[in-house]
């Protein structure tokens, strides 16, 4: 939350993915007797936007602010993280499940704004103008990291504040880089995902896209089928258009592509806005380029994997009852197949466990899948949608912010960063706040 001249705003609402029910939610109590004139969203993966319903709760003066990109993502993943939320309380008994429920997101849908890129907009409705005269304005900037996703900049008419949300400054198969040349502000909130982690030398997204296909192509060439768990949103997509642009170049055959549920909604939001993204190959539409057949888990169970097949499942940490938690199950232990991991799998997750097990040993998969022998051949391709520690670091120098303050990132992280920092830029002031704690600048 970032107060400027009296007025506020929350930058994004998010849950943490790594924990469950209410524990995962953001200390909304810190701030419960404060008044918020809005809320902006950087892009709708759920760490961002997860929790955006119940703060509402909170602030239910504030208008809510998004890219038009995002403002056509968010309802459906929303709505299905109700759904996700009703299944785990069944499955799980999470007894607070859901936190939020279908009819009260069509209640707060019709205050969800989305803005174009570069076009600064007042933050406070004048309604709610409480000195008299204009408020602070907001900014959203191309992030490159999702459809949809921004940096924000807040100006008041004496300082300036920009948050970096995640940020991707390297093009991938489908968005471009980050669009932040631009950006130069008194106080960066930066992201820090990648700060424990240095890029191999000679290592690049190229280099990795390149090894992953020719490891498909040699799996599907011995009749082997290939599991490539992913977040529904983002990666599920760039992945697509990878295996879109083998087929139309003529590596790939044509062959059904099984994909998940959701992975296919936001496939189809990908190409329905494909004129407004700033994008590479925007003529390409995944829906036409791919025969896209969407499976579930219950589908899956009898369905034979002999012959070559080829499955990009949204569920990128293989939660039980999934359809990758059922493929990851059957394949595992068979010589033949394969399970490329394409992103993060946190460690105490099925997917983490699988990536972590070593070929021929026993492992705890999942309470409901056991344990199993990993007999598959498994490959990690690092082609994350977050900028490396280097081009963040460089970022900073690019911004020349007076102060800058660390977040979305592991403790570790925020360290390699802060001293980083300190050293090649020590005229800035660097501030790692802990949870709750207030920061005046």
């Amino acid at each position: 939350m970032v107060e400027m001249d009296g007025y506020r705003i929350l930058l994004d609402a998010g849950i943490n993915p790594k924990l469950e029910g209410l524990a995962a939610m953001p200390d909304f109590g810190r701030v419960k007797d404060l008044e918020v004139d809005a809320i902006a969203i950087s892009h709708c993966h759920h760490d961002h936007v997860g929790a955006l319903p119940v703060a509402l709760r909170h602030f239910p003066k504030a208008h809510v602010l998004m890219t038009e990109l995002s403002y056509f993502l968010i309802e459906r993943v929303l709505h299905n993280s109700v759904n996700v939320m009703k299944r785990q309380r069944d499955e799980l008994g999470i007894r607070e499940y859901p936190l939020f429920s279908h009819r009260e997101l069509d209640e707060i849908a019709h205050i969800f704004q989305g803005y174009r890129y570069n076009k600064a907009i007042e933050w406070a409705s004048p309604a709610i103008q409480r000195q008299g005269g204009s408020s602070p304005t907001l900014e959203f900037f191309d992030a490159g990291h999702t459809l949809g996703s921004a940096g924000v900049m807040l100006r008041s008419a004496n300082q300036s504040l920009f948050y970096s949300g995640d940020v991707c400054f390297q093009d991938q198969t489908i968005l471009r880089g980050a669009s932040f040349d631009e950006v130069r502000a008194d106080v960066l909130i930066l992201e820090t995902t990648r700060g424990e982690r240095q890029t191999p030398p000679g290592m690049t997204r190229q280099t990795e896209l390149d090894r992953l296909k020719k490891d498909l192509l040699e799996v599907l060439d011995q009749r082997g089928s290939i599991l490539i768990p992913t977040f529904a949103l983002g990666r599920t997509q760039e992945i697509l258009a990878m295996l879109a642009l083998m087929t139309q170049e003529g590596s790939l055959p044509q062959q059904p592509i099984f994909i998940g549920g959701m992975g296919r909604v936001f496939t189809k939001i990908y190409d329905s806005q494909a004129h407004r993204t700033h994008r590479n190959h925007p003529s390409l539409q995944l829906h036409e380029a791919l025969n896209l057949t969407v499976l579930d888990y219950k589908q899956m169970r009898n369905m034979k994997l002999r012959g070559g097949r080829l499955f990009v499942m949204t569920a990128g940490m293989m939660n039980e009852n999934t359809a990758a938690h059922e493929l990851a199950q059957r394949m595992a232990g068979e010589t033949q197949h394969a399970i490329f991991f394409v992103g993060y799998a946190d460690p105490s997750t099925p997917a983490g466990r699988l990536r972590a097990a070593k070929p021929e040993e026993p492992f705890l998969f999942s309470a409901s899948g056991g344990e199993l022998i990993r007999r598959c051949r498994m490959e990690e391709y690092d082609l994350t949608a977050h900028a490396n520690r280097e081009e963040l670091l460089g970022f900073v120098g690019t911004v020349k912010p007076k102060t800058v303050v660390l977040g979305h990132g592991e403790p570790a992280s925020k360290a390699w960063f802060a001293e980083q920092i300190r050293s090649k830029y020590p005229d800035t002031q660097v501030l790692s706040p802990k949870p709750g704690e207030r920061v005046d600048l």
